[in-house]
């Protein structure tokens, strides 16, 4: 068939050539089950003959599906949501879904409207580590449905989450066998979920007869607030940092060197999350580590599972794996 021929073909002559209404091989193109084998043969073969694909858009507004889902993060700087973004990328993509992706930039009030809008859009959502208040959170979900939360539970709603409890206590347990019993923890953003359990954690782990002091310092979640806290740091008199994750760790590392303070020679640093450069810093970093490709992939799967009519598959948690390395050691007297 030459070329003009292939231009012009569209379902009225697939139709036609296959002797079958429009809606018969708008039906079979869109891939519904409702029309009889023989029939889906000849429109199949029609379609072939004529070199005719149906158009994405017109496929689209008759399934009233785009194809397309939605992944909202905080802050798409770090690495950490940059694996889970790859995980949740690949995995949509092989199942013939692609992904569109807005960032709130740690601006609480943008996520609502960023959801709002990428629903509008999407087939569903999922959100990444959701700062929004609780009340709000349960307010906007029937809204998002199909909707995948990580990083937050809310009832009904199917959710990844990191026992971030769990892998403060190891290496909280990591640096009380090396010896430190005064403990500074630079904080993550406020309104963060995980900021909080982990914060839970360490007061818990503190209050209940493990002998440590723990000494709270106000961060974030970027390297320039890491290295914009060093000095306290260093000032605090601690011989131990929890880092909120490890872009926090990274940071606090970068300012400690520049102002002569030996890592782990005078004070050790656990950073959190396993970011792919948590090995090769100076020293490589001690950490928790989080199945980020796991959890994108993990969240394309309870989507996929909403939009076909079922529930998701409720929640899921994830318990970190502890990493030590060389920014740990022992204290002076430990």
């Amino acid at each position: 068939m030459d070329q003009n021929a292939r231009v012009s073909a569209n379902i009225k002559l697939v139709a036609e050539a296959a002797g079958v209404s429009r809606a018969t091989v708008s039906r079979v193109m869109n891939g519904r089950s409702t029309v009889a084998p023989e029939l889906a043969e000849r429109v199949l073969a029609a379609a072939s003959a004529l070199d005719y694909a149906p158009s994405q858009v017109a496929r689209s507004l008759a399934l009233g599906r785009t194809s397309t889902i939605a992944l909202i993060v905080p802050d798409l700087s770090n690495p950490m949501f940059q694996d889970v973004l790859r995980g949740l990328s690949q995995a949509a993509g092989e199942d013939g879904h692609r992904l569109l992706i807005a960032e709130s930039n740690e601006h609480v009030e943008d996520e609502e409207v960023l959801a709002l809008e990428a629903r509008r859009r999407c087939d569903g959502v999922v959100l990444a580590s959701p700062r929004l208040p609780t009340a709000d959170l349960e307010r906007l979900a029937p809204q998002l449905a199909p909707l995948v939360l990580i990083n937050r539970k809310l009832p009904g709603v199917p959710s990844l989450s990191v026992d971030y409890a769990a892998g403060i206590q190891d290496l909280v347990a990591h640096l009380l066998s090396l010896g430190h019993r005064r403990i500074v923890y630079l904080a993550g953003p406020p309104a963060s979920t995980s900021n909080r359990d982990r914060l839970d954690a360490l007061l818990r782990l503190s209050q209940e007869g493990r002998e440590f002091e723990l000494i709270q310092v106000a961060c974030g979640a970027m390297f320039e607030n890491g290295h914009a806290v060093a000095g306290g740091v260093a000032a605090s008199g601690a011989t131990a940092a929890v880092a909120y994750n490890d872009m926090v760790a990274f940071g606090a590392l970068s300012g400690l060197h520049e102002l002569g303070v030996s890592v782990p020679g005078q004070i050790s640093i656990t950073g959190f999350d396993d970011i792919p450069f948590a090995r090769f810093t100076t020293p490589p970093l001690t950490s928790a580590a989080v199945p980020r490709n796991t959890l994108g992939r993990r969240a394309w799967e309870q989507l996929r599972s909403q939009l076909d009519g079922h529930d998701g598959g409720g929640s899921a948690d994830f318990r970190p794996r502890l990493l030590v390395r060389g920014s740990t050691g022992r204290t002076a007297e430990g």
